[in-house]
């Protein structure tokens, strides 16, 4: 069975449904790609996967090891490459909750971004820069 089953609703936007859960994404192309920038564009779900992938990898070493990583949060930046048209770097910047985490909860959890399915998926020339705010 597919994974994802997706429909052309025209204007330049997709319906995508995930077919285990039902869940549906409707992305838009970008206002610099014809488009009306009113949802997320698929180069945008791609790096957004990225973050989440990774954010992911981190939560299952958090919780496989009683580290509490609850209230992380992210922000995600995407920038284009022309010629060809594509995805030149994603940068991920991750805010970490005031939590008293040691220097080797701290360094695993940096370790895991390199790790998660999604950066080992995307091209080495897609430059991929994971940041992290530690609080203390």
């Amino acid at each position: 069975m597919a994974t994802v089953s997706a429909t052309y609703l025209g204007d330049l936007r997709v319906e995508c449904v995930h077919n285990q859960s039902g869940t549906r994404i409707i992305t838009d192309a970008p206002t610099d790609n014809q488009g009306k920038g009113a949802s997320f564009s698929p180069t945008d779900l791609c790096a957004t996967a990225l973050g989440a992938c990774a954010m992911t990898i981190i939560g299952i070493y958090a919780q496989s090891h009683g580290v509490d990583i609850t209230g992380t949060t992210m922000n995600i930046t995407k920038t284009m490459s022309a010629d060809p048209r594509r995805i030149g770097k994603v940068e991920v910047v991750f805010d970490m909750p005031d939590r008293d985490y040691s220097q080797k909860e701290k360094t695993i959890m940096e370790r895991c971004t390199q790790t998660c399915p999604v950066h080992l998926t995307l091209h080495p020339d897609v430059e991929q820069v994971f940041t992290f705010h530690w609080q203390r």
